[in-house]
């Protein structure tokens, strides 16, 4: 017998061992739409079935297509199912995966931004004055599922520094920030910088509001809660440090005299 031939035979004789390894392979992790709902926890880098036992300690509900593109891989022990290749092409071909920067839109005032535009999220705990947690249930282009957010262009007084007392007006901005944020949904947009050296997310928060998109950071400076933090170039620069004098002008908040 030939080489080809023998090389054909042992081929065609492998081809049932072939069809169980692909058989097993899309029973362990089966091909699903991105809409499927999988669990991801608080600290792990893995999605997983909603009993798997990986998840005693925290679980967060999100779909599959976000935790494919938050890039969690599968559990191997629970084998939870791998994006379909119909979902994964639907994804590239939506156009998704530009996050909306005021920088490239060359406007100078937070008014102008469009939120139809943004990245909307939902405020899931509190830091302090300047900093919040979120969760995007449907995120792209390195964000995450949870996270945190360090408002762009802001600065509040500290609250929760580790080597720092609270500072003169800290516990008030804090508490604005989180009356008006926590449990809200809200809209992000980016700038320059993504992220920051502890790996924060770096945005400004905007709400819906009836009058209007208003961005929230400008909101801090505006009310006296932040100082315009300008160690760092941003695209609102000129304005938010226009409205930190009109509160110092105004004496509103942190500018008000005495204790």
């Amino acid at each position: 017998m030939s080489k080809n031939m023998k090389g054909r035979s042992r081929f065609l004789s492998a081809l049932p061992l072939l069809a169980v390894l692909v058989l097993a392979g899309l029973l362990f992790f089966p091909a699903a739409d991105g809409d499927v709902t999988v669990y991801v926890t608080n600290t792990g880098t893995r999605y997983h079935l909603e009993n798997c036992s990986s998840l005693r300690r925290s679980k967060t509900a999100v779909t599959l297509e976000a935790a494919v593109r938050s890039g969690y891989e599968p559990c191997g022990i629970c084998r939870p199912p791998e994006l379909s290749a119909s979902s994964s092409a639907a994804r590239s071909s939506a156009g998704e995966g530009e996050l909306y920067r005021v920088n490239k839109a060359e406007f100078s005032s937070s008014s102008l931004a469009v939120l139809s535009r943004m990245v909307k999220a939902d405020v899931t705990g509190h830091v302090d004055g300047d900093t919040v947690r979120v969760r995007i249930d449907r995120p792209f282009a390195g964000l995450k599922v949870v996270e945190t957010i360090r408002m762009i262009g802001v600065d509040t007084p500290e609250t929760v520094h580790p080597s720092r007392p609270v500072e003169r007006f800290g516990k008030e901005a804090s508490d604005y920030t989180k009356s008006r944020l926590l449990g809200k949904t809200v809209y992000l947009a980016f700038d320059w910088d993504f992220r920051d050296r502890y790996g924060r997310l770096l945005a400004y928060i905007y709400l819906d509001a009836p009058e209007g998109p208003r961005c929230f950071n400008a909101a801090l400076i505006q009310e006296g809660y932040a100082h315009a933090y300008t160690r760092f170039a941003f695209q609102f620069m000129d304005e938010f440090r226009a409205l930190e004098e009109d509160a110092r002008r105004e004496k509103r908040g942190l500018w008000r005299s005495g204790p």
